[in-house]
């Protein structure tokens, strides 16, 4: 049975090539014209047929496309329109910002506003309460996952990429509260603190279900601060018998992990864990004033490195007295700090440290009065078809 099936399915290969134009064409020139496309019309032409299919969901052209997009991170703005209930996705040059731009829309329901992680490997996963959907940017292709199994309001998930077995999976967490718990230093007995109960995990992939897991360390998420994802382990920040933590949680392995920071002040009560070269970082900074820079150095040691850097404020440089957010720090070394509210047009600014250098860069044509806009970093594009979920 299995070879007759196999018998079939090449004929039908077969089929194709005699009707395609292109079987003429070498393969390796067949390649080379991929690489020029966009990556919406190259997951548009795996529909095609059979024999394009097999050409560009191939493991060779997988691993060169995906090559050639990591040389070449891109910035991602994720945009929320609140007078059309519109989200859309805007990408352009790391390097050179003005030079390259991309857009694709997504359009959702009228009463959801879906909170995004940063993207991993050319994916981005987004939240409204129990929904969730998993979307390639770079095509406007999005599914719908399963609803998070919970009955609770508060939930912190963090997105990630397990290279070993080639999976995407999400991990969720709910909370719940606990009056006149001892070990707090609140004084008021009915202080509800809220504390991590459930803990469940997706495999993004076909008839997969939201899984309960085990997770021995009793600790507080800080929702504020998003997760992010390295080698193959996502990390985020929280609470610890009342102490600022890095927990970590092995994707592969299923594993939840906690080190501890630095005994700094500043560190405990305004730390935000950003990527920094390639390491885990975690950054302290207001909407002015210096900013402290901590580098995970060895995670098994525990070692930390500090920086510190001067940050002007937009008054300083522009005379617009403007409340700014820290946004990420790119390969460069530039701080990337975006103001608060989104602007019109949009802009962000690039601060170099080193140079004591600053520019303004503006993104044309995605801010308006009524838009939320958010900036992710080391964006790698991807034709990547996501296969149907439910």
């Amino acid at each position: 049975m299995k070879k007759r099936g196999r018998k079939c399915k090449n004929t039908e290969e077969q089929r194709d090539e005699e009707h395609d134009p292109c079987s003429i064409i070498a393969l390796e020139l067949k390649v080379e014209i991929l690489m020029k496309l966009l990556p919406e019309s190259i997951a548009r032409l795996g529909f095609v047929s059979n024999h394009w299919s097999s050409i560009i969901r191939g493991k060779d052209f997988t691993d060169l496309y995906q090559t050639r997009s990591s040389s070449q991170p891109r910035l991602l703005f994720a945009v929320y329109r609140r007078n059309t209930q519109k989200h859309f996705f805007h990408s352009c040059s790391q390097e050179d910002p003005s030079s390259d731009h991309s857009r694709v829309s997504y359009t959702l329901n009228s009463d959801l506003r879906y909170c995004f992680n940063p993207p991993i490997g050319g994916f981005i996963f987004g939240r409204n309460g129990t929904k969730a959907i998993i979307g390639n940017p770079s095509t406007g292709q999005f599914v719908s996952l399963p609803r998070v199994k919970t009955n609770r309001k508060n939930i912190f998930s963090v997105f990630g990429y397990e290279p070993v077995n080639d999976l995407y999976k999400v991990l969720c967490m709910t909370v719940i509260t606990k009056r006149g718990s001892q070990s707090f230093k609140w004084e008021d007995p009915f202080y509800e603190e809220p504390m991590t109960e459930e803990h469940q995990v997706l495999t993004v992939g076909p008839k997969q279900k939201w899984r309960m897991l085990e997770c021995k360390f009793i600790h507080r998420h800080h929702s504020g601060s998003p997760g992010i994802c390295r080698n193959g382990v996502v990390y985020y920040l929280a609470s610890l018998n009342d102490e600022k933590s890095l927990v970590s949680f092995d994707l592969r392995s299923e594993d939840f992990n906690v080190s501890k920071l630095p005994e700094d002040y500043i560190l405990q009560q305004f730390g935000n864990l950003v990527n920094h070269s390639g390491k885990i970082a975690i950054v302290c900074h207001g909407y002015s004033g210096p900013m402290d820079l901590w580098v995970l150095e060895d995670a098994t040691k525990e070692e930390w490195s500090k920086f510190a850097a001067v940050i002007p404020s937009i008054k300083d440089i522009y005379g617009n007295d403007q409340k700014v957010m820290f946004c990420g720090i790119l390969a460069t070394g530039e701080t990337i700090l975006a103001p608060i509210p989104s602007p019109n047009p949009f802009f962000f600014i690039c601060y170099d440290p080193k140079e004591k250098d600053a520019r303004k860069v503006v993104i044309e044509g995605i801010g308006d009065d009524s838009a939320v806009i958010r900036v992710f970093f080391d964006h790698v594009e991807s034709h990547m078809v996501l296969p149907k979920v439910r």
